[in-house]
């Protein structure tokens, strides 16, 4: 089957080289323009664009997708499919059938469950224990396609975003060739979706990422979880914003103090912070413009005494 890739971050890498290592023939990739990243702001390839050319496979990066000019260049390369992998652009209707077999996506959550751009992200923060990917023929909604086939994976009680992430995309690799074939075969399922049990994953504001100590310990630890890497879970502390990058709960919720005051530090589990109804050990922060470092260096480091106090507000960018 011939086959165009569109996909950008990541997170889309492994489902390309699974498909570079099938029967299937990768005619073209598409992914977005480079962009300015870093200090120097200087142009950075997406991920799928070095993955790509490192293979010698021809890549297009259109500023706009569904455009009449780009619609030619697809029309000339005539794809029997296009697989979509975390791509970042609309498919308009022509561009959904201009290949003979159709556009599947690759979703990074059990559909109908956590539809848009942040499906784990908001998987972790709304404490769901396990999640997976799914695919499905796209149609003109937002991940409302019919489903062909899924494949669930549990999430670990201290996993980050990012790391289940990761996990996620070798699942998902697997899960689009096996859909590319059975497609190609003409055996792929088909389901629609239950829009009654539909849920919306929207994207994050860096504002997202700050911490809220009166909450219950679990929801705190969950929302630092999902918002790692990004935007990054950020708190207050002696006036100067702190990024928290890995904690865990207490295992005996009770004997919580005011929300965000120390309550106990600790060589091994770091720093322990109350919240509404429990507490949480910081295991790993990092000061502006300072390394990352365990809780217990930072409570050396920063002279961290019992009853000092973690604030809700950061008034100064986070760390980097």
């Amino acid at each position: 089957m011939r086959v165009v890739f569109c996909g950008s971050p990541a997170f889309a890498v492994p489902s390309l080289e699974r498909l570079l290592d099938s029967d299937h023939e990768i005619a073209a990739v598409v992914t977005q323009p480079d962009r300015p990243a870093g200090r120097g702001l200087s142009l950075k390839a997406p991920p799928v664009k070095q993955c790509a050319l490192e293979h010698g496979i021809t890549v297009h990066q259109p500023e706009k997708f569904s455009t009449r000019t780009f619609r030619e260049v697809l029309e000339a390369i005539a794809p029997d499919l296009i697989a979509v992998v975390a791509y970042g652009k609309i498919f308009r209707k022509r561009m959904l059938a201009l290949p003979s077999l159709g556009c599947v996506n690759l979703h990074a959550s059990l559909l109908p469950k956590y539809r848009g751009i942040a499906p784990v992200n908001w998987a972790i923060i709304n404490g769901e224990t396990e999640t997976g990917a799914t695919t499905i023929f796209m149609d003109p909604g937002v991940d409302t396609g019919d489903m062909i086939l899924a494949r669930s994976i549990p999430i670990g009680e201290d996993e980050t975003a990012g790391e289940l992430l990761e996990r996620l995309a070798v699942v998902g690799a697997d899960v689009l060739v096996e859909t590319c074939d059975r497609v190609a075969a003409g055996t792929a399922p088909r389901a629609a979706q239950d829009n009654e049990l539909a849920s919306y994953a929207p994207k994050f504001s860096k504002q997202d990422g700050r911490v809220a100590w009166d909450k219950p310990a679990r929801a705190v630890h969950n929302h630092i979880r999902g918002v790692s890497p990004w935007p990054g879970a950020v708190t207050g502390f002696k006036d100067k914003p702190v990024k928290i990058i890995r904690t865990s709960l207490r295992a005996t919720p009770d004997g919580a103090g005011e929300p965000g005051k120390i309550i106990e530090i600790d060589s091994e589990n770091g720093i322990l912070v109350s919240c509404s109804g429990g507490a949480v050990w910081l295991k790993k922060l990092q000061a502006l413009g300072r390394k990352p470092v365990t809780g217990a260096e930072f409570a050396r480091g920063y002279r961290t005494e019992i009853g000092d106090l973690f604030s809700y507000e950061a008034d100064q960018d986070s760390p980097r």
